[in-house]
């Protein structure tokens, strides 16, 4: 149960090892910040769950990845200004007793995300 993340880089196969990533609580159009945090060698927070069952809340949220400066770091040439910069994921928790998974596959021209188990 809880809050979890992971990328997949879909331009070379593999986590996205060495993204930045942030995660905010939203509320109308702000955005606070919860924590920022690298990704690990399989592409998640290198912590675990980002919020545990008994923190997560009913409510809205954003994640938001370093989608330019992941892919500018693995020496991919990137139009300027880049396609996609920060891939922003703003999606709401009606029910904190379930297990909100949040993955996104991503590549420098196109990305997809959806709720996973």
């Amino acid at each position: 149960m809880g809050l979890s993340t992971h990328v997949l880089d879909t331009m070379h196969g593999c986590p996205a090892a060495g993204m930045q990533a942030a995660l905010y609580t939203t509320q109308g159009g702000r955005a606070e910040l919860v924590r920022r945090f690298t990704l690990d060698a399989n592409g998640r927070n290198p912590d675990g769950l980002l919020y545990d069952h008994a923190s997560l809340k009913a409510g809205t949220y954003r994640l938001s990845f370093d989608v330019k400066g992941y892919f500018l770091s693995r020496g991919v040439a990137l139009p300027e200004p880049a396609f996609l910069d920060q891939v922003a994921l703003d999606f709401g928790v009606a029910d904190a007793t379930q297990h909100y998974h949040v993955p996104l596959l991503v590549s420098p021209w196109s990305y997809s995300t959806y709720r996973g188990s």
